[in-house]
C-alpha cells in the first residue's frame, strides 16, 4: 500500500509540472472582480505592512505557500526548497498528504526536511478526510503533526479526485463527524482544506460548528485534480477514468465566489486558494475577505528549478500585493479589508441567485475621506 502510494505521488508531480492541468471552461471569478482605483491614495507605498497575524502566529505578509507535495525523494528536495524560501520570507506552507509517511516511516524524512529548514515558519500538517473516515484517528493526527513540529492541522477533502482516480476512495460517509473529533481533541488548530473544487457556505457552516478554527476554500479555476488524474488514467489506457477526468475537468464553486460565500457564512480565518497566479488576484482575496491567500503551482514550477527561482516568484508576488494595497490606499491588510470593490458578470449572479450580499462591497469605501 506504502508503495502505491508514494508511486501515486510522483506521479502528481510529474504530471502537474509537465502538464497543463489548469482548468479549461472555468475561471477563479478573480477577473470579475475590481478595484475602485484611489487617485488620491494618500498613502506611501514603502510605508504599506503586509504583516498580519493569524493562527497565533505572525506572518511578514499574508501569503502561505500551498500543501504540495511530500512521500518521495523528488518530494523531498521540493519541501527543503520550498521551507528555505518561506523561512527567509518569514511566510508559512504546508506539505502535501502524509498519508505515505503514515504507511512507510522511512518517508517520513520527506516531510521532516520542512521544520528543519524552516525552524521559525508557519508549518501545516496534512492528512485526507477519507483517511478519516476510513479508520485514521487522533493518534495518526498527531503522528502527522510531530513529524514536521507543525503549527497547524489541515485536513483535505477531495472528492473530485477520489471520483475520477482508478482507485479513487468515495467512502465519505461521516467525515464530518470525524474532523469533528480530531478538531475537538487536537491542541492545534484544524484547518479543512479543499482541493481545487472550492467549499460552499453549507459546509463551512458545519465545519465551523463542529470546531474547524480555520476554512481554505482552494476554489476552481486553477490546478484541476481531475485533470492530473485524467493523465494517470491515460497512461495507463484506462478509458473509463480519462473519461471521467475529461469531463469533470472544470468542476466546482470558482474561487472568488467560494470566497465570499464561506466568509459570509462563518467568522473563523479564511485562507484562500486556487488559481491565485499574482499579487492582484491576492488583493482581490483578501479584500473579498480572505486571512490569508495561499499559491501552489506556480511555487511547484519553480521548487523544481531551485531556491534562487522560488525566492523570485514569491517576492513578485509580494510586490504585486504591495502595489495593488497603494492603489487602493490600504496601508495594512485590516485597511484591504475595508476598501470597495465591484462585483460583476458571472461572479455576481452565482452570488446573487445564492443570497449574498454584493453591494456590503462596493458601498463600504464611501464612509471613507
Amino acid at each position: 500500500m506504502a508503495e502505491k502510494t508514494k508511486q501515486r505521488k510522483a506521479n502528481h508531480i510529474r504530471i502537474a509540472a509537465t502538464h497543463n492541468v489548469q482548468a479549461k471552461n472555468i475561471t477563479t471569478g478573480f477577473e470579475d472582480v475590481y478595484f475602485v482605483h484611489r487617485a488620491l491614495p494618500e498613502i506611501n507605498k514603502d510605508g504599506i505592512n503586509l504583516s498580519t497575524k493569524i493562527f497565533n502566529h505572525k506572518f511578514s505578509a499574508p501569503i502561505i505557500v500551498s500543501a504540495i507535495t511530500g512521500g518521495t525523494s523528488e518530494a523531498r528536495k521540493i519541501n527543503a526548497t520550498i521551507a528555505t524560501v518561506v523561512e527567509e520570507f518569514g511566510l508559512g506552507m504546508g506539505v502535501g498528504s502524509q498519508r505515505a509517511a503514515l504507511e512507510d516511516q522511512r518517508l517520513e524524512k520527506t516531510f521532516a526536511v520542512v521544520r528543519k529548514r524552516a525552524p521559525t515558519a508557519f508549518l501545516m500538517a496534512n492528512i485526507g478526510g477519507i483517511q478519516l473516515a476510513k479508520g485514521y484517528s487522533i493518534k495518526e493526527a498527531r503522528k502527522a503533526i510531530e513529524m514536521i513540529d507543525a503549527d497547524a492541522l489541515a485536513i483535505h477533502l477531495n472528492p473530485l479526485q477520489e471520483a475520477v482516480q482508478p482507485e479513487g476512495e468515495t467512502s465519505f460517509k461521516g467525515v464530518l463527524e470525524k474532523v469533528g473529533e480530531i478538531a475537538k481533541e487536537l491542541d492545534k488548530p484544524v484547518i479543512v482544506k479543499e482541493t481545487g473544487a472550492g467549499i460552499a457556505a453549507e459546509e463551512a457552516k458545519k465545519l465551523e460548528a463542529v470546531g474547524v478554527e480555520g476554512i481554505d476554500v482552494s476554489g476552481a479555476g486553477g490546478t484541476s485534480f481531475a485533470a492530473v488524474e485524467y493523465y494517470r488514467a491515460k497512461n495507463k489506457r484506462n478509458s473509463y477514468n480519462c473519461r471521467l477526468g475529461e469531463v469533470f475537468w472544470d468542476w466546482g464553486i470558482p474561487t472568488a465566489v467560494s470566497i465570499v460565500e464561506v466568509t459570509q457564512a462563518v467568522s473563523i480565518p479564511i485562507i484562500a486558494s486556487g488559481g491565485v497566479r499574482s499579487g492582484l488576484d491576492a488583493a482581490k482575496a483578501l479584500s473579498l475577505g480572505a486571512s490569508l491567500v495561499a499559491i501552489a503551482q506556480p511555487v511547484l514550477q519553480t521548487a523544481i528549478e531551485g531556491v534562487r527561482e522560488t525566492k523570485k516568484v514569491l517576492h513578485m508576488l509580494i510586490e504585486e500585493l504591495r502595489n495593488a494595497m497603494f492603489l487602493v490606499g490600504a496601508e495594512n491588510a485590516q485597511q484591504l479589508h475595508k476598501v470597495p470593490l465591484v462585483i460583476v458578470g458571472k461572479t455576481a449572479e452565482w452570488l446573487r441567485l445564492r443570497g449574498f450580499n454584493l453591494e456590503v462591497y462596493a458601498r463600504r469605501g464611501e464612509s471613507q475621506p
